[in-house]
């Protein structure tokens, strides 16, 4: 499916390895650059192997590197307002959170770029495109210690899930629910509700829809980082920007930068999680939080 090639060799003029593949390939290629003792910036998901992603990490630590993951949509101004106003404690506890993820994929896009829809490559809708928004109910809402969870095959001739579903239970007791698709006829943007005991928050990508934050008033932000409800070639590149700043920023002073890879694999983790479930047909833990 792949062409096979020669690892690559980088000089001294290389600090920083950038891990763009597909995603099955994400650690094998990351741990190449790890052994060449560069610090490693990962395209999200970390893995689609939670034992694989932390063999990694334990290749950085033994050589004194790090590794990050791109989760852009945390750098987005209305999702640091969203933290900054969950953070502050206005809000009280937290209730639910809702991702529902209703987008479209042309089957062009699988068929033209034949490691998108395996289960090897790929790992379907919650690891390819839902992971961004589970990324941020996880860290807006806090770790997840059980989830129950559907994955289904329902329209596309792809081996991995075109539809997934998904119940959270976070360890604050909050409960949270996913819902995402690539098959929906009529796209739209990814939609994030969070409901709180003093207030509510709802997103669409990265437009606000509603602000209930008692004592802090609405951000006054615009959108534009764009929907990839129906082409993934209409996603911004704001989040991706901001981000890489703040990693430069970091490894230049030397530290860690803010999406760690523990962090990156414990999201990596729940979209593990909510697979197993579906196979298993019983509430799974996360194997990392």
């Amino acid at each position: 499916m792949l062409s096979p090639r020669e690892p690559y060799t980088w000089g001294d003029d290389v600090d920083v390895v950038a891990v763009c593949t597909p995603n099955g390939l994400h650690v094998s290629h990351a741990r190449e650059a790890v052994a060449a003792g560069k610090h490693v910036v990962v395209e999200k998901p970390l893995t689609l192997d939670v034992a694989e992603g932390e063999e990694l990490l334990a290749d950085a630590d033994q050589a004194g590197v790090t590794v990050s993951v791109i989760s852009q949509r945390r750098w987005e101004p209305v999702v640091q307002a969203v933290k900054q106003a969950i953070d502050s404690g206005v809000l009280g506890r937290p209730l639910v959170g809702e991702c529902v993820m209703k987008w479209f994929r042309d089957p062009s896009y699988y068929r033209d770029v034949p490691w998108r829809g395996t289960t090897d490559l790929d790992g379907g809708v919650l690891f390819n495109q839902g992971v961004h928004v589970i990324d941020l109910l996880r860290w807006l809402l806090g770790p997840v210690d059980g989830v129950d969870g559907a994955t289904v095959t329902r329209v596309h001739q792809i081996e991995s899930p075109d539809t997934a579903a998904a119940l959270l239970h976070f360890q604050s007791g909050a409960l949270g629910v996913v819902a995402a698709t690539t098959a929906a006829h009529d796209p739209q943007p990814a939609h994030l509700n969070l409901w709180f005991e003093h207030g509510t928050i709802r997103l669409d990508d990265d437009e606000l829809v509603e602000w209930s934050v008692p004592g802090i008033a609405a951000p006054d932000l615009t959108g534009g980082v764009g929907s990839g409800s129906a082409d993934p070639t209409a996603i911004g590149v704001l989040g991706h920007r901001r981000q890489w700043e703040a990693i430069v920023a970091d490894l230049e002073a030397g530290r860690q930068p803010a999406v760690s890879g523990r962090d990156g694999l414990g999201t990596a983790a729940l979209v593990a999680a909510i697979h197993q479930a579906s196979t298993d047909g019983t509430r799974v833990a996360p194997k990392v939080r």
